[in-house]
């Protein structure tokens, strides 16, 4: 039950802990880079790519777990193998990318819940929130990799931001121009891989593709440009995480499975209701 007292204290009462405040900062972080990298994945139809990633960083988080080294770093290296690999796949054979992509991320996602299941047998500890999130149990260090990660992905996509929308938007004229396409698209799934990597905590390998992808579709439906998308899906990106986080820390919900229906209810809003492109809206203006 929602305690009594006014907003702002209700606002404030999460503040006084220590893992509130960390579990904020990587809320926040980690709803702009999602916003931005998913907002490329929207405009280039390749949202089913988000999710392969997203489900092929678990073998690496596994074994980087059970070798005692960086699990961030092994997701990372898992996350861009599937991308190789889903790439080797249509290159060499007839069969079409989205047909790659499903069998690689189902093949790493199977490997990955195998290695988790023979880890928890041997160190009797709980992996599954590496599935579904727990964004109230990051650590100072967790909080230091995602900025690290976060700095990172927006550095580049500043950088090659004006290549990023040429190529989006018309590949083969970005190639016939001189443009690197093949760098471009690689440089593009890094930048995917990382951002999974720096979302785990917050919602899970699982629930991932939900806050790369609702975002920018919420605010496609309201603005018409690129950067426009990109700006109004990190407000929103940004608010679903952090709302997500207060309904979770009083209601005692699952953190991840919160954002991500914050996130989803936006984007109902504006299904239904944009000036533009709503349903409801669209109908009203019907004669």
């Amino acid at each position: 039950m929602l305690p009594e007292m006014g907003p702002i204290h209700w606002l404030l009462d999460p503040l006084q802990y220590d893992f509130m405040l960390r579990s904020l900062a990587v809320a926040v972080m980690v709803g702009i880079i999602c916003a931005v990298v998913g907002s490329y994945l929207m405009v280039q139809r390749l949202a089913l790519l988000g999710d392969a990633i997203s489900h092929s960083v678990l073998p690496g988080l596994a074994l980087a777990f059970w070798l005692g080294g960086n699990i961030f770093l092994g997701a990372f290296i898992a996350g861009v193998l599937s991308t190789v690999l889903i790439a080797w796949i249509h290159r060499q054979s007839s069969i079409k990318e989205d047909a790659a992509m499903g069998i690689v991320f189902s093949a790493f996602f199977a490997l990955g819940i195998t290695l988790i299941t023979v880890i928890q047998k041997e160190n009797k500890i709980d992996l599954n929130h590496f599935l579904f999130g727990n964004i109230l149990g990051v650590t100072v260090a967790d909080v230091r990799d995602t900025a690290i990660i976060a700095a990172l992905v927006l550095g580049v996509v500043v950088l090659i931001y004006k290549e990023l929308l040429f190529y989006s938007f018309d590949p083969m004229g970005a190639r016939a121009s001189g443009l690197p396409v093949g760098l471009l698209n690689s440089g593009l799934m890094v930048l995917i891989a990382l951002t999974v990597v720096a979302s785990m905590k917050v919602v899970g390998v699982i629930l991932v593709l939900s806050l790369l992808i609702t975002p920018g579709a919420t605010a496609y439906l309201l603005v018409p440009r690129l950067h426009q998308v990109m700006i109004l899906g990190c407000g929103i990106g940004v608010f679903a995480s952090l709302s997500g986080l207060y309904l979770s820390y009083y209601f005692n919900l699952p953190s991840g499975a919160a954002i991500v229906l914050v996130v989803s209810a936006l984007f109902s809003l504006a299904f239904l209701f944009s000036p533009s492109q709503g349903v409801i809206s669209r109908y009203r203006r019907r004669p």
